[in-house]
């Protein structure tokens, strides 16, 4: 049994104003080409289709074309889940029907859930659910966060398998331990979202979504297949890719990471505003680290000569979150020194001997003035 693990397409994401539909439009073509390559038994994808509830009609356009390319024209069966981003109800739209053609969609969590056989495997689709609903699903008190229900599912699913089967959970979930970016959702406070990756113990594999970093755990068969594509800067160091996943009559598992190359990379650019302006110009969506320490006239505006797809500027360095108050300050030394310590505080920079200098010969200019007048 061979099968393609993606997670996390978000379509219809914006990042920083800007649309990702032909990116999105660019990978998913890379990925229907990898298919076409590798001719996998099923495809499994982890939750999160789209990056909100109600998409715009771009995003609903461009998952049709893309389903029906992989299910209907390439006759590869589809095994989806929905993710925190999806509506759970929406997405469950004609799934009893889809089934016919061997596309096996779970938008909501249900008692008994459909369970999809495909070549002899058993896919357990796990669509994200609030505890909630698995409390009021499983008429159980005792269930409060994520962990809990995912034991409750889990647990039950583990009590009516055939042993001598090969089982693979499709969920969409935080498991602890697991590296977070800045474009995931968070699915509770507290750490009552995160799920032991011990639950997932009955399955020979588990498909993952939520978490965007392909190597976010280190687990031998609970994994994440990672997003579609860069969706922050805070992901600008993640290697995307799908897995490819195989298990032979033995139960032995192989995963296979795929790189999929997209239209623009998202990279971080540090520098001063003259040497990035003589650097080379980068197609790639950019988020620029000025270093510069003084005021500039409409940097971003000259900077798109350069970097066309730049989306984000800001100074490299940061103001602290306070500053000592002025009645505790007082007492310590001249107006200069007072004035280098909030210099540093406030620009992150150090107060040099050249720009004490200089403050000094203000300061006497200042002190002359007034005893003029």
């Amino acid at each position: 049994m061979k099968f393609i693990h993606t997670a996390d397409w978000h379509l219809g994401k914006m990042v920083h104003g800007a649309s990702m539909i032909e990116d999105q439009r660019f990978m998913l073509q890379g990925l229907i080409r990898l298919i076409e390559q590798e001719q996998p038994d099923a495809l499994v994808i982890a939750g999160d289709l789209y990056d909100r509830s109600v998409p715009p009609a771009s995003a609903v356009n461009l998952l049709n074309e893309t389903l029906f390319a992989i299910n209907v024209e390439m006759n590869v069966p589809i095994v989806a889940i929905s993710g925190n981003h999806d509506s759970a109800d929406r997405l469950a739209f004609g799934s009893t029907w889809f089934r016919q053609n061997r596309f096996y969609l779970a938008g909501k969590m249900e008692k008994n859930m459909f369970c999809p056989v495909i070549e002899g495997v058993h896919f357990h689709c796990l669509p994200y659910t609030e505890p909630g609903v698995v409390r009021y699903l499983f008429e159980d008190d005792s269930i409060r966060t994520h962990h809990d229900a995912m034991k409750v599912l889990t647990g039950r699913l583990s009590e009516r398998m055939d042993k001598d089967a090969v089982h693979i959970a499709v969920g969409h979930a935080f498991v602890t331990g697991g590296e977070t970016s800045d474009s995931e959702r968070i699915l509770s406070v507290g750490g009552t979202g995160n799920v032991g990756a011990e639950l997932f113990a009955p399955f020979e594999y588990t498909a993952l979504g939520h978490l965007h970093n392909p190597a976010a755990i280190h687990h031998p068969t609970v994994q994440y297949a990672g997003s579609l594509l860069k969706y922050s800067f805070s992901e600008a160091a993640h290697t995307k890719s799908v897995s490819i996943v195989e298990i032979d009559d033995k139960k032995r598992l192989t995963v296979t990471k795929k790189e999929l190359m997209p239209k623009r990379d998202m990279k971080i650019v540090t520098g001063f505003f003259d040497e990035l302006m003589e650097a080379k110009g980068s197609e790639d969506y950019i988020k620029v680290l000025l270093k510069d320490e003084g005021a500039l006239i409409d940097p971003m505006a000259k900077l798109k000569q350069k970097f066309p797809y730049i989306l984000h500027l800001e100074k490299s360095t940061s103001a602290p979150a306070s500053f000592e108050s002025a009645p505790l300050v007082k007492e310590k030394q001249n107006e200069l020194d007072l004035f280098g310590e909030f210099y540093e505080a406030m620009t992150g920079f150090a107060f040099s001997n050249e720009k004490r200098e200089y403050m000094t010969s203000i300061l006497q200019e200042a002190k002359q003035e007034e005893k003029e007048e």
